[in-house]
């Protein structure tokens, strides 16, 4: 059998795509890379059910805790951490195993994807437009100049609608030239972990109460006091969004519990639909007593 082919488990929140990770590692001589992208901040460890050092059973774990919670994410920035992780590990006879369920992480990682470059005059320009004006006559405006790309993107999410046309007025090329393709850039395998909708709802639903009875609230509080409300990406993160509303008086603490759980079972739909769209990703039952033995015949079958 040649090398193993870097893997990646994938699927949607709460699917226990963390424990078969660790699994895999440990049978096939393995390190397990974080590829949620709300895992990379110091500190946000009860509200994205980042593996306890225990949890680990050993197998060491990169790019975690990699960032302050006032830092923005960037896909571009973990892009540049990722790939040569991968190829020191598999240089070194290790097998990268990915896990998480941020799908552009995931892509960023595997697959022939480029960033374009960044203007923060074009980017201020746009995003005080979208302050003025809400997402919707910029959403026309592209829809216009590149349909693929708006087909693609939600019109409410007005982050990413700046993030296309700054990309066009940048490069003179279509966003959705840049938008990932199935191109993988190394031998690899994904596995996805397949929980039926109503199974996995009541899956988040358990979840969230064990982080509040955790202490996500402390955690949150805490947070706050080293800038979370300030970080543009971190103070958008599942559980703790709610929570600062909570804190900030907006909610009741019940409210802030309940539309952690509401939105954590959107943001699950949107996941699933991500992945399912790969027809590339190999789907496995989260409650097959053998998984890890029939992901690792998926593995090495394809090795």
């Amino acid at each position: 059998m040649g090398q193993l082919p870097v893997i990646a488990v994938v699927g949607a929140t709460a699917a226990g795509k963390s424990d078969l990770a660790v699994e895999l590692a440990l049978r096939l001589g393995g390190e397990v890379i974080n590829t949620d992208s709300m895992q990379l901040y110091e500190g946000m460890d009860i509200g994205t059910a980042k593996l306890t050092r225990e949890e680990r059973r050993g197998v060491p774990h990169h790019l975690l805790d990699i960032w302050p919670v006032t830092r923005t994410a960037s896909v571009a920035e973990y892009q540049r951490l990722v790939r040569p992780l991968i190829e020191d590990l598999r240089s070194s006879g290790r097998v990268p195993v990915l896990a998480g369920g941020s799908g552009l992480y995931v892509r960023a990682a595997l697959d022939n994807l480029e960033f374009p470059g960044t203007d923060p005059q074009v980017r201020a320009r746009l995003e005080k437009e979208l302050a003025e004006t809400g997402p919707a006559p910029l959403y026309e405006r592209l829809k216009s100049l590149d349909p693929v790309a708006a087909e693609n993107i939600l019109p409410s999410n007005g982050r990413r609608i700046v993030r296309a046309l700054e990309v066009i007025e940048l490069s003179g090329r279509p966003f959705s030239a840049t938008m990932p393709s199935y191109d993988a850039v190394y031998d690899s395998v994904q596995i996805g972990v397949e929980v039926p909708r109503p199974v996995l709802d009541e899956r988040i639903e358990r979840r969230v109460a064990r982080m509040w009875e955790a202490g996500l609230v402390d955690e949150v509080r805490a947070l706050a006091e080293r800038g979370l409300a300030t970080g543009k990406t971190a103070s958008r993160a599942l559980g703790y969004a709610q929570v600062l509303r909570f804190l900030s008086g907006e909610w009741t603490e019940e409210q802030a519990r309940e539309e952690t759980v509401r939105a954590t079972r959107r943001f699950a739909r949107r996941q699933e639909s991500w992945f399912r769209r790969d027809p590339r990703v190999v789907w496995l039952p989260f409650d097959a007593p053998d998984l890890a033995d029939r992901a690792i015949g998926v593995i090495t079958g394809a090795a």
